[in-house]
């Protein structure tokens, strides 16, 4: 395979950090917990101010340009934090100064920079994780492993909602917001976790078939959109997604109706097991009423459990749990969701390039 460069063992992971924006916070804090084997040395944004604050709370070296970062950094790996429309690229430069790569989801808002991340990567030799943090949600393990168990027996049917809001003020508060550019909409931003739900947890999809709209808010993106869809074991099923509920974020949830057990995993970001019942009875379901858990923020609790395996790997111990191909894999979904809305037609998948 590829010549990664040599398993770090002798000393914590060196991390550096670009765009310290509002989900920085959640890196820098999963970092602390894994102060024993981890530390950030530099930060970096276009805004001084932001890079400043950055600076001030991990006590690492302040940058406003990636360049100069990287010419100058000791660290062994760059956190992208940026706008999802300029990951890419950010990507391939950190790539080709010789560091590994963390990228935020989504990993490239068009399917063609996702590939041209992995092929750089690759011929680097550097390690590219994509930001997957909800599948370690303790519901949503408890789910995956249900489905891998073959619980369900034959899956007729599954939908997603994530009925959220996001107030016309929260798009005015950055430019690249809502733009095509930079962000995408609704799918491609808020609900990207849960289309990574479609491919993650119920398999491989064989069409799909989509329609959004922009009903309410003043960006180019959507807003809302629906999307048909048929799985290449048979399965039917939907996602809705909105950004337009009144007045907070109500629900995001995955129900999944089988041939031997329903499931639905409900709360405002799948943190509440709100049905399990399967004809055989197992080990895991004395773990269902611990697993629920109260929420304040939809991103979870998962960026330290996902920051372990970055550690892992790094020092040698353990294979990425969502390298780039796997960022690629919901990429992929949600191009074809795109690329339907758009022509107005059903998408097969895998794409064509």
């Amino acid at each position: 395979m590829w010549n990664y460069p040599a398993p770090i063992t002798d000393r914590k992971i060196r991390f550096a950090l670009i765009g310290c924006g509002r989900i920085a916070q959640n890196h820098f804090g999963a970092l602390q917990t894994h102060s024993d084997n981890a530390e950030i040395v530099d930060v970096c944004d276009i805004n001084e101010d932001a890079a400043g604050a950055a600076g001030n709370l991990t006590r690492a070296k302040t940058w406003t340009n990636l360049n100069d970062m990287l010419a100058n950094s000791a660290a062994d790996i760059v956190i992208v934090t940026t706008p999802s429309g300029i990951h890419a690229e950010q990507a391939m430069t950190i790539a080709r100064s010789g560091k590994h790569v963390v990228s935020e989801k989504p990993m490239a808002t068009r399917w063609e920079d996702g590939l041209a991340m992995v092929k750089v990567c690759d011929d680097a030799a550097v390690r590219l994780f994509v930001v997957k943090q909800n599948r370690r949600n303790a519901t949503l393990q408890l789910l995956k492993n249900a489905v891998e168990q073959g619980r369900f027996g034959k899956i007729y049917m599954v939908n997603i909602n994530v009925f959220w809001t996001r107030p016309q003020d929260y798009y005015d508060a950055a430019k690249w917001r809502g733009t095509w550019e930079f962000d995408g909409g609704a799918f491609m931003n808020q609900a990207s976790h849960y289309v990574d739900l479609l491919d993650w947890i119920v398999g491989p999809i064989e069409s799909l078939c989509a329609d959004t709209a922009t009903l309410a808010r003043k960006i180019e993106a959507e807003d809302t959109g629906v999307v048909s869809i048929r799985w290449r074991s048979g399965a039917l099923g939907s996602m809705n997604v909105t950004m337009l509920t009144y007045p907070k974020n109500l629900e995001g949830s995955i129900t999944i109706l089988g041939e031997k057990g329903t499931v639905r995993i409900g709360g405002v970001a799948v943190n509440q097991i709100e049905h399990w019942a399967f004809e055989t009875p197992h080990a895991d379901d004395a773990k269902v009423a611990d697993a629920s858990y109260a929420t304040t923020s939809v991103y979870g609790f998962g960026h330290p459990l996902y920051y372990a395996n970055v550690i892992d790997v790094l020092r040698g111990h353990a294979e990425p749990e969502t390298d780039g191909r796997a960022g690629l894999r919901s990429l992929e979904v949600l191009t074809g969701i795109y690329r339907s809305a758009r022509d107005g037609k059903r998408v097969h998948l895998p794409l064509d390039v």
